[in-house]
Order: C-alpha cells, then structure tokens, then sequence
C-alpha cells in the first residue's frame, strides 16, 4: 500500500518521537485507517528511510568496591534474595526458583566447613541431601542449623 504525502510526515513525526513498530502500526490504523502487517510496517520505514530510535538502556550499578567481597549479600524487597541466607552458625540455604524433577522444592546449602551440597523435599516429605562425597557427613551441629534455616526459608515462601 502506497502512503500519501500527509501520511509519510505523519509516519516520520512518530518515528521522531521515539514510537516503536507496533506504536506506529496501532497509530496507521487509528489515525489513517491503514491496516499493515508488523513486517509491512518495518519495510515502509525502511522504504521511507527512518530509523528507529533506540531507547536509552540502563547499565547496571557498579558494585560498591569498598564493600568486602565476603559481606552477605543484602535481601531484595521482598527478603528473597537468589544467594543462600546466611544461618548465625556458617550453615547457608539456597532455595531454588525452578525446582528439581521430583521434587517438591530443592535447593543447595553449603556447611561450615564450606561443603556444598544439593538438597531436596519430596511429596512425601522426605529430605534427600547429595551432590557431596558419599562419605561425607554433615557435623551433627550443621545438620541441625541446617534443618532450622530451611524451616525459616520454606516459611518465608509460604511452604509453611
């Protein structure tokens, strides 16, 4: 479909003021009664020689370098963070956002003695702990931090 005059500055005004594909293929068929495809609308700006303008990303914050690189990691709003929650005792519990085929939730805890092992929660309520040596044993201490930390975590996320 071939545009007017009028319609051409129409087009090249809405470019100008940062309209996309589909904000300039909603405004054609408002305004001018012009239904195009979105595929047809990018080549009638490219026909029509405009550019799209590019809107302005935001680059990521620069880390604090004056903040010691083992300083825990601070909570989002919501107080779910993607990093384990540190436990007073040096147990850390992460849960994870995609959970594990046949689990009802999983996620990883590192020990005090800096293990990290994979944890899961099936349907039936049981707790399997792997990803580790298979001799090794959790200290009796870490195992309990560990079972309060996950309580509290799943009970942040209304597992409770």
């Amino acid at each position: 479909m071939q545009l007017n005059d009028e319609q051409k500055v129409l087009v090249g005004q809405w470019v100008k003021e940062g309209c996309g594909l589909s904000e300039v293929q909603r405004r054609l068929t408002d305004q001018c009664q012009i239904s195009l495809t979105y595929m047809d609308v990018r080549f009638l700006l490219i026909e029509l020689g405009l550019d799209l303008l590019e809107k302005k990303r935001s680059a990521p914050a620069p880390k604090d370098l004056a903040t010691p690189a083992d300083a825990p990691p601070l909570p989002d709003d919501d107080g779910l963070s993607d990093e384990p929650a540190p436990a007073p005792g040096g147990v850390t519990v992460d849960v994870d956002r995609i959970m594990r085929p046949g689990a009802l939730v999983s996620g990883t805890v590192v020990f005090s003695d800096g293990i990290k092992a994979t944890w899961a929660l099936d349907q039936q309520g049981r707790l399997a702990l792997g990803g580790t040596d298979k001799t090794y044993r959790p200290a009796a201490q870490d195992i309990q931090e560990f079972q309060m930390t996950l309580a509290r975590e799943l009970q942040k996320r209304g597992y409770a």
